[in-house]
């Protein structure tokens, strides 16, 4: 691999404008059962629904086996078949609001590569940020994991235990009808979220998989139910083991002592950790 041609990649630029409407936001709220009011113009949107929002728009013939778009474009051509959601840092600064022009601001911020038990991996982070005229609402470092496929007989990583202890929790039923919403809300047209047989015969996986920043959602909109009067100032996760639709998981929340710091995370049916968070409210 030209780990040196991909770096050339690190400083590029894109800049997207968006009039955020409010049917994505009310579908969203539908599809995690939520009783929200409905969201019209002038509505914030609840931290990360950004993320239904300047999508990346490719045509058909321009997507990939995998149903992700093809090499090449603003992110890196990164030869590795398999790429994923790692984590995000995110700081929420003034309220982005429907009905209201945004523009995100995307830049390439780093390539880096590393060996794992798995193989070779390429780590890239994107920085977004999102403004309202001249007003930043929020920024984000968004990581991003290439991976080689897996060796038959590569031992499957085991992953850290989840927390035993927590203040408030909510189990969540992963079926296809949850993961194929979420995947039309946010364009992701990756097949291990919605096309079973491709995911377990040609992908190696339990069943289909439950999508990184969907799990990063539903941690946000557990510590909603339980503060919904809270702001939400900086937000952060890490991916640390796959969930698959064939099985519960719960999400859980408990508070630090300042009660300002809240952990947050996702746990397998299994017990396992899924996914490791931190959030912060004013």
């Amino acid at each position: 691999m030209d780990i040196a041609h991909l770096e050339n990649w690190i400083g590029k630029s894109e800049s997207r404008l968006e009039t955020v409407s409010p049917f994505p936001s009310n579908a969203l709220a539908a599809t995690l059962d939520r009783e929200d009011p409905e969201y019209v113009n002038g509505t914030s949107l609840p931290p990360l629904w950004h993320w239904m929002h300047f999508l990346q728009l490719f045509k058909l013939s321009e997507a990939g086996y995998d149903g992700h778009a093809a090499l090449g474009g603003f992110l890196p051509p990164v030869p590795l078949p398999r790429r994923m959601w790692a984590g995000s840092r995110l700081n929420f600064h003034a309220p982005l609001r429907i009905g209201r022009e945004l523009r995100k601001v995307s830049t390439i911020k780093s390539v880096k590569t590393k060996s794992g038990r798995s193989g070779q991996l390429v780590f890239v982070t994107v920085g977004h940020q999102i403004f309202d005229g001249d007003t930043l609402g929020s920024d984000e470092e968004h990581d991003i994991v290439y991976r080689e496929e897996p060796s038959v007989d590569a031992p499957a990583p085991v992953p850290p235990q989840a927390p035993e202890k927590w203040e408030f929790s909510r189990d969540i039923n992963p079926d296809p009808v949850l993961l194929f919403r979420y995947s039309a809300l946010t364009f992701n047209g990756h097949r291990i979220h919605y096309d079973q047989p491709f995911c377990v015969t040609s992908e190696g996986y339990k069943g289909l998989v439950v999508h990184g920043p969907l799990l990063a959602t539903m941690l946000l909109d557990l510590l909603r139910r339980e503060k919904p009067d809270a702001i939400v100032k900086s937000f952060e996760f890490r991916a640390l083991s796959t969930i698959f639709d064939n099985e519960i998981f719960s999400v859980h929340g408990a508070a630090e002592e300042d009660g300002k710091n809240f952990r947050l995370w996702a746990r397998r049916q299994d017990g396992s950790l899924a996914m490791n968070a931190k959030a912060t409210i004013a």
